[in-house]
């Protein structure tokens, strides 16, 4: 099995926590499936060696977990920070600044308090980072980040349409 086939099996796996993170309406549930997903995800750049998603996405997994637990603006600026320096340390181009850029939006939008933001600052991140796996050749990733952004469509309709 390829290094790049196992990778796409990993994303493939997140895409079933991706999915069921927006369906929920309790933040620490929906930041919970993120960071099992994150954890998925970020191995999956290891293998296939984009520094920069792969170290974002560490933060991310990190940040998922302590925004479980709090939503401090001290801990949203520190992961912003990690993120940025960790993009600069790593850069290798336009994918290290889209998905710094995507990374910092899901940032605000982990420490945001309020689910209905947080949703609407996801799918603004999402969409930075679907570009960036368009642009680094990973067609299971482009799937899930188009797949996450739907169900955050889907959940936001139902928590705040459909109940309207």
């Amino acid at each position: 099995m390829s290094l790049f086939f196992l990778s796409q099996v990993l994303v493939a796996i997140a895409i079933g926590f991706d999915l069921m993170s927006f369906q929920f309406k309790e933040r620490k549930k929906i930041v919970g499936c993120l960071f099992c997903a994150g954890i998925l995800i970020s191995s999956h750049f290891i293998l296939l060696e984009q520094w920069t998603a792969a170290g974002l996405m560490i933060i991310a997994t990190i940040r998922y977990l302590t925004s479980i637990f709090s939503t401090s603006s001290k801990l949203k600026y520190l992961f912003c920070s990690l993120s940025i320096v960790t993009s600069v340390v790593t850069y290798a181009g336009i994918a290290s600044v889209l998905s710094c850029i995507g990374s910092v939006f899901q940032t605000v939008a982990a420490f945001n308090k309020d689910d209905k933001r947080l949703r609407e600052l996801m799918v603004i991140g999402t969409s930075f980072w679907l570009v960036h796996n368009y642009v680094i050749g990973s067609p299971t990733a482009v799937l899930m980040e188009a797949l996450f952004i739907s169900s955050n469509l889907i959940g936001y309709y139902r928590y705040y349409y459909k109940n309207a």
